[in-house]
């Protein structure tokens, strides 16, 4: 696996910068993924990167939009918003996480 070093820290990735290692995450972490997209972290930027990862470690796979949706209970016109064009990609990829299943 492809290592980089983001934030100071070296970490796992994958071929297109998704962490292979949730473990390697951190807040820290994130705020600098968010900033090298484009995004400030609000709070509730942080509400959903905290549903989607309490969420991955009881499923064990990363949420679809419909699940951040309705499990998560943020609507997904708000999910865009917050992550614009891309937003279970980027949401994704700033929470540490493997995209989405079907997510190109």
């Amino acid at each position: 696996m492809p290592t980089t070093t983001i934030h100071g820290h070296t970490v796992h990735v994958n071929d297109e910068g998704f962490l292979t290692d949730p473990g390697e995450w951190s807040e820290a972490l994130a705020e600098t993924l968010a900033a090298q997209i484009g995004i400030g972290l609000t709070e509730e930027h942080w509400k959903a990167i905290r549903f989607l990862r309490e969420d991955f470690a009881r499923e064990g796979e990363t949420a679809t939009l419909r699940r951040i949706s309705v499990v998560g209970g943020i609507p997904t016109k708000a999910l865009f918003v917050l992550f614009p064009q891309k937003p279970a990609k980027k949401l994704a990829y700033v929470a540490g996480l493997p995209k989405p299943h079907g997510c190109v």
